[in-house]
C-alpha cells in the first residue's frame, strides 16, 4: 500500500476536495497536522441522508424559487413535503446545471445546449454553481465539526485550501468562472490572497492519485501487471526499463476522461505521456438516449405520457443501466402495477420488455467515444500502453465493462476495473493530488503561441499566394500578417519548473509606443502540428489570455533608427514571450533585457470570459 509521509507543515490546515459532477457531488477533507501522517476522510452524511450509512454523495439538484433563492439542495429535493412545496409554490427544479458552464462544446455534438433544462429566470451559471458551493461547504462544515471537535472548523476558518475537479476539456475560462463561484460563494475572500487557497484539477489526474495510492501501489497490482507483460521493456541504452504506460479512463456522468501516463511503481511516480482527451458522452447520454428511444417507441401508446416515459428512464437509469450484461437477452423496466398492460408495446404487469440489441444501441456512442480517445492517446503516447484502467460512476455498468475489456483484450493490453470507493475516487484523489504530487510531468494538450507577422520570403508557396496581403514594416521588410508564432508545442512534455520562450521584436514610429507591449496567447486546438497561420481553420484558434509589460525604463535605451524610405526614424523593442505551466495552469509573462540583465513583468493573465 502507498506510504505517505508526514506533514511538514509548521500550522494545522484544513484541505477540502468537492467533486461537483452532473448528477452526483461529494466531498473529501484532509486534516493536517504538523509531525502527522495526514489521512483522507469523506464527508458520508448530507441533510436528508441523515438515515443512509456510508452515503458518499448528494445529487447535484436544486429547487430555485421565483425569487432566484435556493430552497433546497441534494437529497433534501427528494423529500416529498419538498416536493408538494415546489409544485405547490411553482419552484423552479435545477439538474444537469453544470452542462450549462461548457454549452460551447455542445452545439457541435449530439447534444445541444437547447437540451438542456432553462436556469431559473435572472440566473447564470456561475451563480448556480456558487450556491451549490456554498451549501457543500455547509455541509462538509458541519460533518467536519460532529465527527471532530466542534471548535476545530472556527480554529482552521482562515487556513483551509480548496481543491475543485473539473473534466479533462474545460478550457482556462471555465477555470476561471470556478475560481469566481469560489468568491460568490464566499468561501475565501475575493482577491489573490483568497485564489491563492484555491486549487483546481482534472478529474483525469485526481482519479490517477486515487488509482495510484489505493490500488497501483498495491502487492497484487504489481504482480497482476507482471503476469500480463509479455517482456520488460528496454530503455534505449537496452536496460529494462521500470516505467510502464497507462491509461486512466475516467467515466463519469457527464464526461469520459482519458489520461495516458508513464508510471514507475517505486517510488511511485508518474509522467503524462499524451494529452488528455474529454469526450461529452458519460452515463448521462445514455439515459438521454433512453428518454428519446421510449419516447418514439411508445407514441402511440397510452404509457407515452412525460410523466410516465420520465418514471420508465429514471428506472433504466437507476437498474437497467448498470445491470445490462448481454444483447442476446431482453431487459425490462418495471415501472407501474400489476394492472399495467400494452401488449402491442411488450408491456406486461407493469414492466416494459426491450430487446438486448435495443439496449445495446443506447451504450454505442459512449463506448465508440472511449476506444476513440484511447486511440487517440496510445498512438500518441511516448511509450507502449500496457494497462489500462477503468473508474468513475459509469465504470459500474457491467455493459461497458465487458465491452471495452473484449477490446482491450484483443490488444493485450490488461484491463482492470477497480472493485472498491470509485464513487469516492475523485474527491479522495484530489486530496492525494494535494499531499502526494505524484505528476512529475504532462503533456501539453494544445500548441500555444502569439499572433504575429513573418518575414515574406518569394520562393515560398504559401508566401507567395499571400504576396497581396503583404505590407512593408517600418525598417523595409516586406512581411505577412496573420501568422502565428509557436512557443509550446502540443504534445510537448513539461514539468513545473520548465519554461518555454520565443523571441519576437515590434518597430514603432515613436519612443512613447515602446513603454508597454501587450500580447495576447492564444490556443491552437486543431490536427496540424506546426500551425503557421491564425486565418487558416480560424475555429481552431482560441484566445487564453493576454499578458502585459511596463517596458518604460528600456524604452528610454532604446535608438532611433532611418526609416529606408527617408520618412523619419523608427524603434525597435525586442522582447521574449515565456509560457510555463505552475501546478495544473497555464500562465505567461514577457521578458526582455534592460542594460543587458533580464527583466520579467508580472504574471499577469486574463482570460476571456
Amino acid at each position: 500500500m502507498y506510504s505517505r509521509q508526514s506533514y511538514w507543515g509548521t500550522h494545522r490546515k484544513l484541505v477540502l476536495a468537492f467533486d461537483v459532477g452532473t448528477t452526483f457531488s461529494g466531498i473529501s477533507y484532509c486534516i493536517l497536522d504538523p509531525g502527522d501522517v495526514p489521512v483522507i476522510r469523506g464527508v458520508s452524511k448530507f441533510p436528508s441522508q441523515e438515515h443512509v450509512g456510508g452515503s458518499n454523495k448528494i445529487p447535484s439538484v436544486m429547487y430555485y424559487d421565483q425569487e432566484g433563492r435556493v430552497r433546497a439542495v441534494g437529497a433534501e429535493t427528494e423529500q416529498l413535503h419538498i416536493v408538494e412545496k415546489a409544485e405547490e409554490e411553482e419552484w423552479v427544479r435545477l439538474e444537469w446545471w453544470k452542462l450549462h458552464l461548457y454549452s460551447e462544446h455542445l452545439e457541435a455534438s449530439h447534444f445541444s445546449s437547447a437540451d438542456l433544462p432553462p436556469l431559473p429566470n435572472g440566473k447564470l451559471a456561475i451563480e448556480v454553481l456558487g450556491d451549490f458551493l456554498r451549501y457543500l461547504f455547509q455541509c462538509a462544515k458541519a460533518y467536519v465539526e460532529e465527527a471532530h471537535d466542534s471548535t476545530i472548523w472556527n480554529s482552521l476558518e482562515d487556513r483551509i485550501d480548496l481543491i475543485l475537479t473539473h473534466p479533462n476539456g474545460w478550457k482556462e475560462p471555465q477555470r476561471q468562472w470556478i475560481r469566481k463561484a469560489v468568491e460568490l460563494a464566499g468561501l475565501v475572500p475575493v482577491g489573490e490572497e483568497g485564489q491563492s487557497r484555491v486549487h483546481l484539477l482534472t478529474d483525469g489526474e485526481a482519479n490517477l492519485h486515487f488509482c495510484a495510492t489505493n490500488i497501483l501501489a498495491s502487492e497484487k497490482f504489481e504482480a497482476m501487471l507482471i503476469a500480463c507483460t509479455d517482456g520488460p521493456e528496454e530503455d534505449d541504452d537496452g536496460s529494462a526499463s521500470e516505467h510502464q504506460g497507462v491509461i486512466l479512463i475516467d467515466a463519469g456522468s457527464e464526461t469520459i476522461d482519458s489520461s495516458a501516463y508513464s508510471m514507475k511503481l517505486s517510488p511511485t511516480s508518474f509522467r503524462e505521456i499524451a494529452p488528455a482527451e474529454c469526450r461529452l458522452q458519460g452515463s448521462s447520454f445514455v439515459t438521454y438516449r433512453t428518454h428519446a428511444f421510449l419516447r418514439a417507441l411508445l407514441a402511440n401508446s397510452k404509457y407515452g405520457d412525460e410523466d410516465t416515459l420520465k418514471r420508465m428512464t429514471v428506472i433504466f437509469d437507476k437498474t437497467t443501466k448498470m445491470h445490462f450484461r448481454s444483447a442476446n437477452e431482453p431487459q425490462y423496466i418495471r415501472f407501474g402495477t400489476i394492472r399495467d398492460k400494452d401488449l402491442e408495446y411488450n408491456i406486461r404487469s407493469g414492466q416494459l420488455r426491450l430487446s438486448g440489441q435495443d439496449v445495446a444501441k443506447l451504450f454505442e456512442p459512449s463506448v465508440e467515444e472511449i476506444i476513440a480517445a484511447f486511440e487517440v492517446q496510445r498512438k500518441a503516447a511516448s511509450i507502449p500502453i500496457t494497462c489500462v484502467f477503468l473508474v468513475g460512476d459509469f465504470a459500474a455498468s457491467d455493459w461497458l465493462h465487458s465491452s471495452l475489456l473484449k477490446y482491450m483484450s484483443s490488444l493485450g493490453i490488461s484491463f482492470c476495473r477497480p472493485s472498491r470507493h470509485t464513487s469516492k475516487a475523485v474527491a479522495d484523489g484530489a486530496v492525494s493530488y494535494y499531499l502526494d504530487r505524484l505528476v512529475s510531468g504532462r503533456a501539453a494538450r494544445f500548441t500555444y503561441g502569439v499572433p504575429c507577422s513573418r518575414l515574406y520570403v518569394p520562393h515560398d508557396a504559401e508566401h507567395v499566394s499571400r504576396r497581396s496581403t503583404a505590407f512593408t514594416a517600418l525598417n523595409g521588410d516586406l512581411r505577412l500578417p496573420n501568422a502565428f508564432g509557436s512557443v509550446l508545442t502540443k504534445g510537448t512534455e513539461v514539468s513545473g519548473q520548465q519554461e518555454f520562450r520565443t523571441s519576437f521584436c515590434r518597430e514603432r514610429a515613436n519612443l512613447s509606443a515602446c513603454e508597454s507591449v501587450q500580447v495576447d496567447i492564444v490556443a491552437y486546438r486543431g490536427t496540424v502540428e506546426c500551425p503557421l497561420w491564425v486565418d487558416k481553420e480560424k475555429e481552431s484558434y482560441t484566445k487564453l489570455c493576454t499578458i502585459f509589460a511596463d517596458t518604460s525604463k528600456v524604452a528610454l535605451s532604446l535608438q532611433p533608427c532611418q526609416r529606408p524610405d527617408g520618412l523619419g526614424v523608427y524603434y525597435t523593442i525586442e522582447f521574449d514571450v515565456v509560457i510555463l505551466f505552475d501546478l495544473m495552469e497555464l500562465k505567461a509573462q514577457i521578458s526582455w533585457k534592460e542594460n543587458g540583465v533580464e527583466v520579467r513583468g508580472p504574471v499577469t493573465v486574463v482570460y476571456d470570459n
